[in-house]
């Protein structure tokens, strides 16, 4: 279309099948360099001329609504490309905006990164300047202190040092006050006495002369009194014979009161009175029947209780203790001789609990006595420990005395230092138990029964073992205890805790398996622990 219209920017192109005319001079139509140009002089009529020639000749042809069509099309073409670069041109802006904005946002994102860095490490900063401050002030304060507490103290001791001076100044005043007086006084005693000295001399003569005659009267009126009185009473024979006889009365009295009362204190002693060395006793004392009328009265009506009650033990330990009080009862009953046990065992495995209930179930008396309890007692020990026996043998119902710790005085007299006290305590100790008895029954208990002398091993007819619980027996005892300490007390307590729902027994069974190596005792204060909880939880409700 550029050749139909003759808008060549160039050279312009001559349509097909006319002649090219060259272009026209540079200067111009006149060809003169010298004048001046205007917009219309570098116009050339001929392109115009050539494109109205090239339309007329295009309207002859036959060709022409093609060629029209035809270039219609390439500028539709030419628009459509153009109007698809001006696309792809904004898409490309619009890319480009885009990456702009993406750059501008990392850009802050990292600036705001920046500044966060920046101003955490300004904010470490000052408080580690604060804390500097902070640290140099308190630095500063105790420095102020200890130099205020040196001075206080500096100036305590100028006072000290100075209240001392003027004490002691004081006290160097006095005694040259004093110094002085006594010297006043004594120079004017000294001088009073020189000059008075003959007539104290004559008071003391008259005084003593007079001191003399008035001892010799006294002693001849007492002279007379007495021979008076004994010639009288020498001469009356039936004073003499009263006065003889009432005399020896008066001895004979002293003598036997004094040996009746010493008699009588022992047979109370023995009889009624508890022994220094019991510790815990079922036998009835006077002190005991006057204090606790009510209890005395309740344990005389009740009746033998058994003796594994409340004592979890496995099956096998449980039949042989079984045997055991019932061997013990029926000896009791038959007054056949008692049979001395030793019990051995970690501790809390339930020595002493079994010995109670062993004599409750077989209608005897139980004494409960420490060997910790000798030693301290010295020299006391050997009276003290016969004393328990003489006690024991007056027991009608039969007595179980049972030793707890007895390897404290009960040790090797070979190989062990022991004082002399203690041996003989123990000698009297194997004295007493050589023989069996019919009035009570020995059982022992211990955590070292190797410790014994080798002549307690004469003294002992079984040795019951007392192990730890195993698995079966800690859960029944921890079963015992929960329902003892936390069941009972939330069901039947004045204020009543709440407990959760869960499954008890399994509970019991998981704690069980975690108490494994406890003893009896250790599960008992468990369950103690439990009820404190709940309790403590109740109020804080």
């Amino acid at each position: 279309m550029s050749w139909l219209f003759g808008l060549n920017k160039g050279q312009p192109e001559a349509p097909p099948g006319l002649p090219v005319q060259p272009p026209p001079p540079a200067g111009g139509a006149g060809g003169g360099g010298d004048k001046p140009k205007d917009k219309w002089s570098n116009f050339d009529p001929t392109g115009l001329e050539r494109a109205a020639q090239a339309a007329k000749e295009l309207d002859k042809s036959r060709h022409a609504k093609e060629a029209l069509e035809l270039a219609r099309m390439q500028e539709q073409t030419t628009q459509m490309e153009h109007q698809s670069k001006m696309k792809e041109y904004e898409a490309a802006v619009e890319q480009l905006k885009g990456d702009q904005i993406r750059i501008q946002s990392e850009e802050r994102r990292k600036t705001l990164n920046e500044e966060t860095r920046q101003h955490q490490a300004r904010a470490q900063y000052q408080d580690k300047l604060a804390r500097q401050r902070y640290e140099d002030q308190l630095r500063q304060q105790q420095i102020l202190n200890e130099e205020n507490l040196r001075k206080q103290e500096e100036s305590v001791q100028k006072q000290e040092a100075m209240r001392k001076a003027t004490i002691e100044h004081e006290m160097e005043l006095r005694n040259k006050n004093e110094l002085l007086r006594i010297e006043a006084e004594s120079k004017a005693r000294a001088r009073v006495e020189r000059e008075n000295a003959d007539i104290i001399r004559e008071q003391i003569r008259l005084k003593a002369a007079e001191h003399r005659q008035t001892v010799l009267e006294s002693i001849k009126t007492a002279g007379a009194v007495f021979g008076e009185g004994f010639r009288a009473f020498v001469s009356d024979w039936d004073k003499v014979t009263a006065t003889v006889a009432g005399l020896t009365l008066l001895a004979v009295g002293v003598y036997s009161a004094r040996n009746a009362t010493a008699v009588a204190g022992r047979y109370i002693e023995a009889r009624l009175g508890k022994p220094a060395l019991v510790r815990e006793t079922s036998r009835f004392t006077v002190g005991e029947a006057l204090k606790h009328p009510v209890k005395v009265v309740s344990r005389l009506k009740s009746k033998p209780q058994d003796a594994l009650e409340g004592v979890v033990l496995s099956v096998s330990r449980h039949l042989y203790k079984r045997m055991q009080q019932i061997s013990t009862r029926n000896t009791r009953q038959n007054k056949g001789l008692y049979r001395n046990i030793l019990m051995y065992g970690p501790p809390g495995t339930g020595k002493t609990l079994f010995a109670k209930k062993l004599a409750m179930h077989s209608g005897m008396d139980y004494a409960i006595m420490t060997g910790g309890d000798v030693a301290p007692m010295g020299r006391d020990g050997v009276t003290a420990m016969h004393k328990v026996f003489d006690w024991a043998n007056t027991s009608r119902q039969g007595l179980l005395l049972f030793v707890d710790e007895a390897d404290a005085f009960l040790r090797k007299r070979a190989t062990e230092k022991i004082s002399e006290d203690l041996r003989a305590t123990l000698n009297a100790f194997l004295y007493r138990t050589g023989e069996q008895s019919k009035k009570f029954m020995l059982v022992l208990a211990s955590n070292q029964p190797e410790q014994f002398d080798w002549a307690i091993n004469d003294r002992i007819d079984e040795i019951v073992n007392f192990a730890l619980p195993g698995p079966e027996e800690r859960e029944r005892l921890v079963r015992l205890y929960f329902d003892k300490y936390v069941l009972e007390p939330a069901t039947g307590g004045r204020q009543r805790m709440k407990l959760a729902q869960f499954d008890y027994g399994k509970k019991c069974s998981e704690i069980a398996k975690r108490t494994e190596g406890m003893s009896g005792r250790e599960i008992s204060k468990l369950g103690v622990a439990w009820q404190v909880c709940s309790l403590k939880s109740l109020l804080t409700y």
